[in-house]
This record gives structure tokens, sequence and C-alpha cells, in this order.
């Protein structure tokens, strides 16, 4: 029976973890947005044809990973951020493309572990945001009040995106750790146009 929570209404759903996963109505796409924990770099790096975990067993974003490729209807999984923003939603227009028919999208912020649930990652929010904005580009819009709202979150603070993750929790956690140079990298939008696809339970970007 459907519930008031799935938002399967909408063509573009918006939720939190491997429990908002589940709220969610079986969709077609599954674009997981877990911006500081995903290895971007190594896309950065050119290295495109190598298998990307995403973050390891205790990551909040790898349980929604393993999460989505549980699902028995078997929908197609991306990672997704600020960084390939635009890539992922050319990708998920092809897919539709190939389908023939109106794909329904779940985007997923992965948020941080935090004891037995999750902490609100505004990172992983605006990273969603990012996405969401550029399906709208391509006139993938019928869109949830819950994903509008993250995707207009993004369009109004795009300029102070690196501020905001370096100045938020998750990026002060990391001050004076060598990997917050990662978060400000992970701040620049639209430098990649790989698409990491979950196969055989890892990321391989296309």
């Amino acid at each position: 029976m459907a519930s008031p929570l799935d938002q399967s209404f909408f063509q573009v759903r918006f939720d939190w973890g491997v429990d908002g996963l589940r709220r969610l109505a079986d969709s077609d796409v599954v674009i997981v947005v877990d911006v500081i924990g995903f290895g971007f770099e190594a896309l950065a790096a050119g290295e495109r044809g190598e298998s990307l975990a995403l973050g390891d067993a205790a990551d909040g974003g790898a349980a929604v990973a393993r999460a989505a490729a549980a699902a028995e209807h078997g929908p197609v999984v991306y990672a997704g951020g600020f960084r390939n923003a635009a890539a992922v939603a050319q990708a998920v227009m092809a897919e539709q493309g190939r389908r023939g028919v109106r794909t329904s999208i779940a985007v997923i912020a992965a948020g941080e572990p935090d004891g037995p649930g999750l902490r609100f990652a505004v990172e992983d929010l605006l990273g969603a945001g990012a996405v969401i904005a550029a399906l709208s580009d391509l006139g993938i819009d019928h869109s949830s009040p819950e994903a509008v709202a993250t995707a207009e979150s993004f369009r109004a603070l795009r300029r102070a995106v690196k501020h905001l993750l370096t100045a938020s929790g998750s990026g002060r956690q990391l001050d004076g750790h060598p990997r917050l140079a990662e978060v400000k990298a992970a701040a620049v939008i639209d430098d990649l146009d790989a698409v990491p696809v979950l196969q055989d339970g890892v990321f391989t970007a296309s």
C-alpha cells in the first residue's frame, strides 16, 4: 500500500540514508550522494577505469549503495555530487531514453553515521541539491517538494558552497587533517564528466 511518505506521485524524489531509501517508492534510478566519503579524487586523477568503493563498511553512503543494490527491482545506481552533477543528470537522461518511458529517480543523501542513526550533513544536502537542479535543467523536473527544496537550497547557496563545506561540522572535524583538502576539492562544481555506476558491489566510473 502506498505511503504518504513514499513520494511515488513524483518522478524525482529525495530522502536520507538507508531508511530514506526504504521509505521511498521503488525507483528505476538511485543516485547516492556522499560528497566527502566518495573517492572523487580518484576520478579527478583520471582513474576512470578503476573500481571505486564508496567508503568502507561503516560508511553511511556504502550502506545506502548496498541497500540499493539489494533492491528487488534492481535499480541503476549512480554516485553523484557537486563535481559530476551535470554528468549524472545526462546519464539519467540517457537511461530514460534507453527505457523509452519516464524514469523514476531517488536521490539519496548519505549523511554521516552517528551511533545507530545518521547525522545531518550539509555537504550531502547541497550535493544532492546540485544533482536535482541539474536534472531540472534538463527538463526532468516533476520533483517532490522535498526534492525541490533541496535543489533550491543549492541554487541559493551555490556561491558559498566551499565555505559552507569547510565551516560545517564535517569540515571542522577534519580541521588540521590532510583530508581537509578533499573537502575543498569536493566543493568544485561540474569539473568531472565521469559517472560512477554500481556494479558487483563497487562503483566503476564510466
